[in-house]
């Protein structure tokens, strides 16, 4: 009797040390992001904050938004102030007539940095946010310590017309009238098309969950609007970065890709603009790094960022 109560007692001793121990060590493996909002230049902006220390920016591209980067901020959380701002038009920020080209939309993002009291910073792009990002660094060299572009194409840069993600014109032309009522409703049908062809395997491209979360997003009124705004933008875009381009970066620039989308042509784009590039394809993957190849992409993203400390 004695031994089965010593063995009951001593069981119950070993879960609570475990339960105190999880309570414990859960929030800081896995540090939470908070939602934020912010009035810059007119624009209110949506954004999801996490961790302290130096600031590393996080910018999304098309059909998706901010929610992309939660799996990076985790990481990133544990040595570096993360914000992923959901771009103009976009998820939970506002969605005005105007301002898509990616010059103004960098812009927004830089108002934001110094609304915080940032005035350097790791800047992340991945597809339309990877111009962004661009944009961000052509403009405003002296803020940004390094820089990642992952995946897509900087307009006007090199021979930029004749990259993978161009072979369906049609989607860069789908704006207007007609497209938003074809579209109204069916969302999800449209971006399955990104989802699913730009991948390598559609099967293991953006999850089930987030699909039906960035549908749900970009059925929001003024959203797809929004959306096919920074295509309608690319020919000012190309005419701001052919500008740009006329005075090379010089900071750290790690350009990711996969193989089955941008391959060698986005890090040969980046070595017209910049003079300290390292290029990195991910063998067998497509657009959707940030899902397709999470445990190849989020180390070196790390790693990268983690360099500056």
């Amino acid at each position: 009797m004695k031994n089965s109560m010593r063995a009951l007692l001593t069981a119950a001793a070993i879960l609570i040390f475990s339960l105190t121990t999880a309570t414990i060590v859960r929030p800081q493996a896995r540090p939470a992001s908070q939602d934020r909002f912010a009035s810059v230049g007119g624009v209110k902006l949506h954004y999801l904050v996490a961790g302290k220390g130096e600031p590393v920016i996080l910018l999304h591209g098309y059909a998706e938004n901010s929610h992309m980067w939660r799996p990076l901020m985790v990481q990133l959380a544990k040595n570096h102030l993360v914000i992923a701002p959901d771009l103009r038009g976009f998820g939970q920020s506002s969605k005005p007539m105007t301002g898509y080209d990616k010059k103004t939309m960098a812009q927004d993002i830089h108002a934001l940095a110094q609304s915080l009291g940032y005035h350097r910073e790791i800047v992340v792009g991945h597809d339309i946010g990877l111009m962004v990002a661009y944009a961000y660094a052509a403009q405003y060299p002296n803020e940004v310590d390094r820089i990642v572009l992952m995946d897509a194409f900087l307009p006007g840069v090199g021979d930029w017309k004749k990259v993978w993600l161009l072979r369906d014109l049609w989607h860069f032309h789908f704006y207007g009238e007609t497209p938003l009522k074809l579209v109204a409703g069916r969302e999800r049908i449209y971006f399955e098309h990104f989802w699913n062809d730009f991948a390598a395997d559609p099967k293991h491209s953006v999850p089930e969950v987030d699909r039906q979360f960035y549908a749900r997003s970009y059925a929001q009124p003024g959203a797809m609007r929004a959306g096919f705004e920074v295509f309608r933008n690319f020919e000012q875009d190309a005419k701001d970065f052919a500008q740009f381009a006329e005075t090379k970066l010089t900071m750290p620039m790690l350009v990711l890709t996969g193989e089955k989308a941008s391959g060698e042509f986005l890090i040969e784009q980046a070595r017209l603009v910049d003079t300290n590039v390292d290029g990195v394809v991910i063998k067998g993957k497509g657009h959707w790094l940030m899902e397709e190849a999470p445990r190849q992409v989020i180390p070196q993203l790390v790693a990268f960022i983690n360099k500056s400390q």
